[in-house]
């Protein structure tokens, strides 16, 4: 959708001449290339986006040269299920956000589209109504520029305050996800309805 409105992607991949990672590249657009050197790829970009399992990040991160002054764009949840319903990974003790912040302390975080199925973000017409993209993290500018991103895919970017609100993120997704399960394939998204004073 954003190589649609004219930005430029660069997938990292292990495996760039992978049938699956050409057919991606080939959907999302001319816009788009994918290769295999992490530090490449991110070096070339102005916004890092992570969407992979957070504990690939411990292996990953240290091969990326630092990321100093980038915007990182984090969607990444860590779960595990018990008796059928999802509740914080044991492995991380905060938020995906906050450790991702840790390892890249140079870098500016911002958690953003964690919380709702990617269905919906794709055809948000599914959807009687507008939602919200929650947004959290410590730098203003970088996440006016991720504010900036969801509001041309013409979804609402509610910035709820620094990263430490990212483990409030992380909650809604489990909430919504636990949902998912429970009631065997009814789903919801959250709308942040602002408050007239």
């Amino acid at each position: 959708l954003w190589a649609t409105n004219g930005h430029p992607i660069i997938y990292g991949s292990r495996t760039p001449g992978d049938a699956r990672v050409r057919r991606i590249v080939e959907e999302t657009g001319p816009l788009a290339s994918a290769v295999s050197n992490p530090a490449a790829a991110a070096g070339r970009a102005s916004m890092v986006l992570f969407a992979l399992r957070p504990e690939a990040l411990a292996d990953l991160v240290p091969t990326l040269g630092g990321l100093a002054g980038k915007i990182i764009m984090d969607p990444m949840n860590a779960l595990q299920m018990v008796d059928g319903y999802p509740e914080p990974s044991p492995n991380v003790r905060t938020s995906v956000g906050e450790h991702l912040q840790a390892l890249l302390p140079n870098a500016r975080v911002v958690k953003a589209f964690n919380t709702p199925s990617v269905r919906n973000v794709v055809d948000p017409k599914r959807l009687d109504g507008p939602f919200s993209i929650p947004l959290a993290g410590a730098d203003a500018g970088a996440k006016a520029r991720v504010a900036e991103l969801v509001s041309e895919l013409g979804l609402e970017p509610v910035d709820t305050g620094p990263l430490i609100a990212s483990r409030y993120l992380e909650g809604m997704m489990r909430l919504s996800f636990g949902y998912l399960v429970y009631s065997k394939g009814k789903s919801f998204e959250f709308y942040l309805r602002p408050v007239r004073h």
